[in-house]
């Protein structure tokens, strides 16, 4: 929020007539009687026709500047105060009038002059004293205008404009005590003092004394209920505090205030986001959109809601407009390749996840993803070294192990791949995936001994496949232990009694315990099943 100055408010008083005792002229009369009845603009017409004849005495400038003043002409009087110190340069009155338009106009530079002038002499007017001090606020030249401003406080101490002047003083120059002593001082004269109270939040809030900040905030809203000041200092604390319904509130009062506020919406959608109240969340985004449509973090955050309220089309129309708009923001290109893959387009979400910078939050994730799709695609050695970009940077990330232990499996490079699995095995020991890799790497290099035993870990994890009880058999069955084989294939057929396979194998263990009865009947339910394993039945069990 700004720091606020007020320059002088009432009409500017008529300069001195250094023709006082002469008999006006009869275009300044009428205009005088005019200006009496309150026709304001029939004085001006006639002050005008007489300049326009030739007539610039100080009276009719003065007059004219005066009355345009009232009209909030303040070009025009500038105008006028500047030709009746042209032509009077010592004239303190008409220098100090010119000031005060000129700080109408905002022109600070020219209005400081001018209260310079109506300062010089003897005859110098103190007012300018205050005239000066605000301008050079204004102007950026916080510093010059303490001079001023001390010299009229010390004329005026309880002057509640001047007071105010120096208190900003004091706060741009970083004398932020003396400043709350300022404006605590303006505050004790005048309680509703609305500039004060908006200088001192923002002045707390600069200092990051969210305690202060909230109780001055708090003031001016029981002050004036519809302040922005207040809105946007208490909706800054919500936020800070994690007090998401209070900050929803306050943005929805700033956004009822100033409907076209680009921030209000956004914010306000920020608030309802957290809340987890997305309809409304999207609302106030797509106000947001609509108020700055080149906003790419708008639809970004709008393509996130429109996600979470299942509109996939919406959320991915979303996140195309925010790539459109910024496409170096990481965000947008994140979530845009998610929508993508998870619509099966993965050939192009895995184009995007691959622009991600490394110094985006999301890089390491999208690293993940490119592995994944690579894997899914069967190019497995390009899939394992994406993992391990990931390792470098989260060395412990089981899955990112987990993975790259499947890629390097299957790219054939055993070695990498039980590191990988060990690994992962390490950082999560109940990891079954971890347990069922290094059991086939086991079995593929017929290490049966270290095979069965991380079988039958995965079964004391709970694990219950019906391939798993399988796999068992045939281990037992390659180290000569047909009774445990028959024990794991009818756990096998238990939970698939359609296995054929394992109907199979429990006959040939069952034909090598002298069970041949029911070696035949489950050699028959096989064939039945499966009529194609009647060409190898009677071969040794196979993996």
């Amino acid at each position: 929020m700004d720091l606020t100055t007020r320059t002088t408010t009432g009409a500017p008083p008529r300069a001195r007539d250094p023709e006082r005792g002469k008999r006006a002229s009869g275009a300044l009369s009428k205009a005088i009687s005019l200006h009496l009845e309150g026709k304001l603009e029939d004085a001006v017409r006639v002050l005008d026709r007489a300049i326009e004849k030739g007539d610039h005495s100080p009276g009719l400038l003065s007059a004219l500047g005066h009355i345009r003043y009232e009209m909030d002409d303040f070009a025009s009087a500038t105008a006028a105060y500047a030709g009746l110190v042209g032509a009077e340069p010592e004239n303190r009155a008409a220098s100090f009038n010119l000031g005060v338009c000129q700080g109408r106009l905002n022109e600070w530079k020219k209005a400081a002059e001018a209260f310079r002038a109506a300062l010089a002499g003897e005859d110098g007017r103190t007012e300018a004293l205050l005239g000066l001090g605000i301008c050079l606020i204004h102007d950026g030249r916080a510093a010059e205008a303490a001079t001023p401003l001390d010299k009229y406080l010390g004329l005026y101490p309880d002057n509640q404009q001047a007071l105010f002047g120096k208190a900003v003083v004091l706060h741009q120059t970083g004398r932020s005590v003396e400043a709350v002593e300022h404006y605590r001082r303006l505050l004790a004269i005048n309680p509703n003092h609305e500039d004060a109270l908006s200088n001192l939040v923002a002045l707390y809030l600069e200092k990051q004394d969210g305690k202060s900040a909230r109780r001055y905030a708090e003031m001016l809203a029981e002050m004036r209920p519809e302040s922005p000041v207040a809105d946007e200092a208490l909706s800054s604390l919500a936020f800070a505090d994690g007090d998401y319904a209070a900050a929803a509130r306050h943005c929805l009062n700033l956004a009822e205030m100033a409907p076209e506020r680009f921030e209000s919406w956004f914010n306000l959608g920020v608030a309802y986001h957290k809340l987890g109240v997305f309809p409304k969340a999207a609302e106030a985004y797509e106000r947001a959109v609509a108020a700055k449509p080149e906003s790419a973090p708008a639809h970004l955050n709008l393509g996130v809601v429109r996600q979470e309220l299942n509109d996939l089309a919406g959320a991915r129309a979303s996140y195309e407009k925010a790539y459109q708009l910024d496409g170096n923001q990481p965000g947008a290109i994140w979530n845009l390749a998610l929508v993508l893959e998870q619509q099966g387009e993965r050939n192009w979400a895995e184009k995007l996840y691959a622009k991600i910078p490394q110094d985006a939050p999301e890089w390491c994730e999208a690293c993940f993803r490119l592995g994944y799709l690579r894997l899914l695609r069967g190019e497995y050695s390009a899939s394992a070294e994406a993992f391990q970009i990931c390792l470098q940077h989260r060395p412990e990330w089981p899955e990112a192990r987990l993975n790259a232990g499947i890629a390097w499996a299957r790219a054939g490079n055993a070695e990498q791949a039980r590191q990988a699995f060990e690994d992962a095995l390490a950082l999560r020991p109940d990891s079954s995936d971890a347990v069922r890799g290094l059991a086939a790497l086991a079995l593929e290099r017929q290490d049966y001994d270290e095979a069965y035993d991380l079988h039958r870990r995965l079964i004391e994890m709970g694990e219950h496949a019906p391939e798993l009880y399988y796999n068992a058999g045939l281990i037992c069955q390659k180290r000569g232990n047909a009774d445990d084989a028959t024990l794991f294939y009818r756990q096998a057929i238990g939970e698939d009694p359609q296995f054929a396979e394992a109907l199979l194998n429990l006959g040939h263990t069952l034909m090598a315990t002298g069970q041949e009865d029911e070696a035949l009947l489950c050699w028959r339910k096989a064939l039945s099943q499966k009529p194609e394993l009647a060409q190898t039945h009677s071969e040794p069990p196979a993996q």
